[in-house]
């Protein structure tokens, strides 16, 4: 099951050219920022934090930065029916555009990476104010999807030139989320491996951990995936392919609705997932079915003692695997749009650094109940 470089030190040290410092932010292009910023305040409990828009002396756009612990979400919209920010929701809907990194040398990152043969989305552009300067340059990965390396070091301000503070009287309590875990990539048949080597490759990434069909499969569908981490551990991209099975996966469900490949869910980390999930359902954040009794029944027997009580994991259908460095607390959201795409993970590491696979089963029958209320399975 592990496809692993990490015994051997030298190896990592030598493909770990790109010192990442972790996520800086995710944009999502949707069809209204304004509505989709009061539902992630609303729902899953973010901040305001930035705005830029006509106000602000943009003219094609309007975002929304929203904060929560270390996580930022960007939700931009298009002013116009023509332009890459339209056309992107006209195609896959609402959904995640940027995936953008952290560096401390943005413009060397832009060297590593297109000298080894990256695609070009942003030249290295360095954008000033009475704050100071950030500098960014981007590249693309799988689909339309785009990496951006985020240089901040020398900037005070409430996000980058361009955003002013972003205020209003709606504050909702934090969920307590702290900081994005990992996200998760959709590719299309035959392309995981050459997505692993672009990863390899491109951004000196190691595939830490590699599932096939037998291991992730139900009665009707399967899929594979791999796991890519940077050196450091900071940042991590499963990826996912569809695999043979008797009916549609949830792969194969993703890349229809979704019209590519992209990003199909965002893990984000919490230190207590029972109050976390007891305030988004609360808030209306529907979450994926509870698994059987008897999964919470075996639960002390699959996977040894742990802090928590059932009860209320039974309760929330909250799901535990442990590993050999310890065990893990996870659940996943429904898809939080029309289109059966985009989802969330809520996970608490417990010393853990796996991704549950002895969830695997729960979790696809679970899903798959879903795909067959929709029409489908």
């Amino acid at each position: 099951m592990i496809a692993s470089n990490s015994g051997a030190p030298e190896v990592v040290a030598a493909h770990d050219f790109l010192q990442l410092n972790g996520t800086d932010h995710v944009e999502f292009y949707v069809g209204n920022a304004k509505q989709a910023a009061h539902f992630y305040k609303t729902a899953f409990g973010f901040q305001d934090l930035a705005y830029a828009g006509p106000e602000t002396g943009v003219r094609d756009r309007a975002s929304y930065v929203l904060q929560q612990g270390k996580i930022r979400l960007i939700f931009t919209t298009a002013l116009r029916s023509e332009g890459p920010i339209a056309e992107h929701v006209k195609k896959h809907g609402d959904g995640v555009k940027i995936l953008a990194l952290s560096v401390d040398d943005a413009y060397g990152a832009f060297e590593e990476t297109t000298s080894r043969g990256a695609k070009v989305y942003m030249e290295p552009t360095t954008l000033m104010d009475d704050n100071g300067e950030v500098k960014m340059c981007g590249i693309y990965t799988y689909g339309e999807t785009v990496h951006l390396f985020v240089e901040r070091k020398d900037y005070k301000g409430v996000f980058m030139p361009g955003f002013v503070e972003y205020k209003t009287n709606y504050h909702p309590d934090s969920t307590g989320l702290q900081y994005i875990d990992h996200c998760v990539g959709n590719v299309d048949w035959n392309r995981m491996i050459p997505v692993v080597e672009w990863y390899e490759k491109i951004m000196g990434f190691t595939n830490i951990l590699s599932f096939d069909d037998k291991q992730i499969n139900t009665e009707y569908s399967a899929l594979m995936s791999k796991v890519m981490s940077n050196g450091n551990g900071y940042v991590k991209f499963p990826i996912n392919e569809p695999a043979e099975g008797k009916k549609k996966s949830q792969v194969e469900e993703y890349l229809e609705f979704y019209e590519g490949e992209g990003v199909q869910h965002i893990a984000v980390a919490t230190k207590d997932i029972v109050t976390t999930v007891r305030a988004m359902k609360a808030r209306g954040v529907e979450f994926l079915p509870a698994p059987p009794g008897a999964y919470y029944d075996e639960l002390s027997a699959r996977v040894g003692k742990i802090d928590e009580d059932i009860a209320p994991l039974r309760e929330l259908g909250i799901l535990v695997d442990r590993d050999e460095e310890g065990y893990l607390l996870q659940i996943f959201t429904k898809p939080v749009e029309d289109r059966p795409t985009l989802f969330f993970e809520i996970i608490q590491r417990k010393g853990a650094k796996s991704f549950g696979a002895g969830n695997f089963k729960a979790l696809f029958e679970a899903i798959e109940r879903e795909q067959a209320l929709r029409g489908n399975l």
